[in-house]
């Protein structure tokens, strides 16, 4: 054996240092984390769109200063979420509650959109048109109510609106005259306008009412 070969026999191999298992990475703990708080975040919103709760949409179109009923509203579920208090619901007290504006069919109930008889700003008055009402004119439209003053010659001034933007809660066709009768208009007005209403009604102005535009 030569010194080469024996210096060679004698080499000694040092063990590799071993590698740390994944495991014991806190990368890996950290990654396993982030991934289940995503996928709870998304259960979480998942299970909160599926959650409905019951409140009530008009069941016919509802008009301003109109008495609120049991009879006017059915149960419907939906998915509000946190905004489910913002709507009228099952349980909820209306006795004396009136409508402050037009609630159309099917839609949701808010409960900003009711309140006492006693506070209602409107209130209803019925009124015979001198010209034909439009056919467009239906429940809950807007309309202005128009009246021109009978004068000393058996004519009639000028036309002016006596009522702008008022609700019209039903309209009554009468064609029980010749020539067809005067259709009666019942309509949601402020309060504050029923004198001038009922004087021009007193009066024998020729009212009529034409669509405002607002609906």
């Amino acid at each position: 054996m030569t010194a080469l070969d024996s210096a060679a026999s004698t080499t000694v191999t040092m063990p590799r240092p071993r590698r740390r298992g994944f495991w014991t990475d806190a990368r890996f703990f950290l990654g396993v984390v982030l991934i289940i708080a995503s996928i709870a975040g998304v259960w979480a919103v998942v299970s909160l769109s599926r959650q409905t709760s019951p409140v009530y949409a008009a069941a016919h179109t509802i008009v301003p200063g109109q008495k609120v009923t049991a009879a006017d509203l059915t149960v419907i579920d939906v998915a509000l979420g946190r905004s489910a208090d913002a709507y009228l619901a099952p349980g909820a007290t209306l006795n004396d509650a009136v409508a402050t504006r037009t609630i159309d069919a099917g839609e949701l109930v808010p409960a900003a959109a009711t309140v006492s008889a006693a506070s209602s700003q409107v209130t209803t008055v019925v009124v015979h048109s001198s010209a034909a009402v439009p056919s467009n004119v239906t429940s809950g439209s807007t309309v202005d109510l128009w009246a021109a003053a009978p004068t000393d010659a058996g004519t009639y001034d000028t036309p002016r609106i006596l009522i702008a933007n008022a609700t019209v809660v039903s309209v009554a066709h009468d064609d029980s005259m010749i020539g067809g009768g005067a259709d009666a208009i019942e309509l949601v007005i402020p309060r504050s306008d029923v004198a001038a209403a009922l004087a021009a009604i007193a009066g024998e102005s020729a009212l009529s009412v034409v669509p405002s535009g607002g609906r």
